[in-house]
């Protein structure tokens, strides 16, 4: 099993757009004199893809960064085929939850090439009934194969064409929470239990294969979650932002990382304490805010990550299972 970190920043990229916080204006000062050594690496947003057989790929979420993150990665390039010039080795998107920095990818998707989405049934509906634009993706009959997924059951990824791929995926339920653009008319007929997924990906069924999880956001890593954790071989954990009142302080938000569904990495029972306990799987940060000060490579926050025997996400990681 392969699997490449396409993206690891938070929604809006890192630099942000609109931000000068000391990591943004750091970031581009850097750029612009061009120096070679760096504190700072620019990351576009959070995006995972995996596969068994290096041929057929499955992305984790789809985000808004997706066009870039693919002409960035040679395995995910078109091949000319005896049929035409249209193809592509992306063979199907798990979706996580709702939030736009985990769908619009799928706006870049929509050139009629046929797609399948997994997806929780509350967030297909948020995107297919509630959102006119995506109906983009489905211009032509059968384009976009939509498969619902429900929280505690596995099921194998399979392509839009029907290749079985061996990989299979159990979702989890990790909070109720939709996003704010969702109206509050529509909320009535959604599951909390399918808002947030975490995702537990592994190769065949038996107990002893290679197994990996994605949690690129989740509040608390309570005991159901150390545990399972502590079964995998690699975790992709959630590292949006170092402390719980960490926009508060930077742009004067209300909201805490924990009120926004994030587990701050500093902390009483923040991330950091709780994954350092945990000795067998292979620790990443990624989903990292750009306000975070881990992106600060020569801080102390960033070597403390490294202490504690986590590594800080950046685009273009690969690992092997």
């Amino acid at each position: 099993m392969r699997i490449k970190l396409l993206g690891a920043s938070a929604g809006g990229g890192f630099p942000q757009w609109n931000c000068a916080c000391p990591n943004c204006s750091g970031a581009r000062d850097e750029r612009k004199s061009g120096g070679s050594r760096r504190r700072f690496q620019e990351r576009t947003q959070s995006q995972l893809a995996v596969s068994a057989d290096d041929r057929a790929w499955f992305l984790l979420n789809a985000s808004p960064d997706l066009r870039f993150q693919i002409e960035s990665f040679s395995e995910l390039h078109p091949k000319s085929q005896a049929g035409g010039t249209r193809h592509t080795p992306i063979a199907a998107v798990v979706l996580t939850n709702a939030d736009l920095d985990h769908v619009l990818g799928l706006l870049l998707m929509r050139e009629s090439q046929p797609i399948h989405i997994y997806a929780t049934a509350s967030v297909r509906k948020i995107l297919t009934e509630d959102n006119t634009m995506y109906r983009m993706l489905d211009q032509k009959h059968g384009q976009v194969k939509w498969t619902d997924i429900l929280p505690g059951q596995s099921f194998e990824l399979v392509s839009v064409q029907g290749e079985r791929s061996g990989l299979h995926c159990l979702p989890l339920s990790i909070d109720s929470k939709y996003p704010i653009y969702v109206s509050p008319q529509a909320l009535p007929r959604l599951d909390p239990q399918e808002a947030v997924l975490g995702l537990v990906i592994r190769e065949g069924e038996g107990s002893r294969q290679k197994q990996f999880a994605h949690l690129p956001g989740i509040r608390e890593l309570d005991e159901n979650w150390r545990k399972r954790i502590s079964e995998c071989d690699l975790v992709f954990c959630d590292g949006t932002f170092w402390e719980d009142d960490e926009l508060k302080k930077a742009s004067g938000a209300a909201r805490t990382s924990r009120e926004m569904g994030h587990i701050p990495m500093s902390g009483p029972a923040g991330s950091i304490e709780v994954l350092s306990r945990l000795k067998r799987p292979r620790k990443v940060f990624t989903h990292i805010n750009n306000t975070n000060p881990v992106l600060d490579e020569t801080g102390e926050e960033h070597a403390a990550v490294l202490k504690a025997g986590i590594e800080v996400g950046k685009d273009g990681m690969e690992f092997k299972l």
